[in-house]
């Protein structure tokens, strides 16, 4: 049989408003009282009813993840990445994480009305943002809690962790001209999505540098998957004046198209160079390892969680907003250009 609290507040002679007080940290409970409620509960094996007191706050201690995908079989090493950061910093400081995935558009956002209008959630994160975001859009109309990762056209209203993109790729692109690569082409992020222009720009800014543009042929846009770089990756190796390196924008996109120039009997790193941006695990592992931008996933979870979390709590309406700075990581997927 399951210890209560009034069985605590027998053994201790207290009564079951201040045991309850006592369990749950209130400061108006002696230091003593505390200690003894505590020892004593720890003692009969006392484990809290979690539901119950969620109802009495009225507070899931849940937060809240939609992933925005078109395909019902979802497996991205990225956002994994992603959901271990988060997954953990909601453990450690005693939330659920309640995830699901939506297409983008009208059944994405009738997810968000319903898990706020059920109050299954105190909160969201939302990831992959876009430039302008429906998403943000509603939850700022219903001054509900939610940090994004990632930035919008009007993100000076709502707490954010992103990564410089646009810095990121000024640094691939200076090290691609450092390579003596003239002849360049790239794989873009789905238009919509807030990073593509700013890594674009950052692309161009960086070739600039150099006095190297993009020819509009060698720009091609995909769909942030291995299977897109793949197909774009085949279609800019027919190109007549094939190009020397190919920058994708993120890490499965190059994933394919490093399939792509192998299967053209190319060897990746000598006959072409291509880069990355994400630096997921399995790039360091690829053949042969990929080039690519770092920025830390797992840790960015875990920062985004840890800042909705304090809002809840503490009821932060401060914006927090956080821009980190990525750095290259050099390996044999990129080369001289002979």
């Amino acid at each position: 049989m399951s210890v209560r609290i009034k069985d605590i507040a027998k053994r201790v002679n207290r009564s079951i408003t201040t045991v309850s007080r006592a369990l749950n940290g209130y400061d108006d409970v002696s230091p003593e009282t505390k200690k003894l409620v505590l020892d004593t509960a720890k003692e009969m094996g006392y484990s809290p009813n979690t539901f119950a007191q969620r109802l009495q706050k009225q507070q899931s201690d849940t937060i809240g993840l939609i992933l925005p995908t078109f395909s019902p079989r979802f497996s991205d090493p990225y956002f994994s990445e992603l959901l271990a950061g988060i997954g953990n910093k909601a453990a450690d400081m005693g939330f659920d994480l309640l995830v699901s995935t939506r297409s983008p558009g009208p059944e994405e956002y009738e997810a968000y009305e319903k898990l706020i209008e059920g109050r299954r959630v105190d909160g969201f994160i939302v990831v992959r943002t876009r430039k302008q975001d429906q998403r943000i859009n509603y939850l700022l109309s219903q001054d509900f809690p939610f940090v994004a990762f990632g930035r919008t056209d009007d993100c000076d209203k709502f707490s954010y962790v992103d990564e410089d993109g646009y810095y990121g790729m000024r640094l691939v692109a200076e090290y691609i001209a450092e390579l003596k690569h003239k002849k360049i082409a790239c794989i873009l992020p789905p238009q919509g999505l807030a990073f593509s222009e700013k890594r674009l720009a950052g692309l161009h800014d960086g070739l600039a540098k150099f006095g190297l543009t993009l020819d509009p042929a060698y720009v091609k846009q995909g769909d942030l998957t291995q299977k897109s770089g793949y197909q774009l990756g085949c279609e800019l190796l027919e190109l007549p004046e094939r190009p020397t390196a190919i920058i994708a924008c993120n890490d499965l996109m190059a994933f394919g198209v490093m399939s792509a120039a192998q299967d053209c009997n190319l060897v990746v790193g000598e006959d072409i160079s291509i880069t990355g941006f994400d630096d997921i695990p399995m790039s360091e592992y690829s053949h042969p390892p990929l080039t690519t931008i770092h920025q830390p996933v797992y840790q960015i979870g875990g920062m985004v969680c840890e800042m909705l979390i304090k809002a809840i709590r503490e009821g932060i309406d401060e914006r927090q907003q956080v821009l980190l700075q990525p750095n290259l990581v050099i390996r044999q997927s990129c080369g001289l250009n002979k």
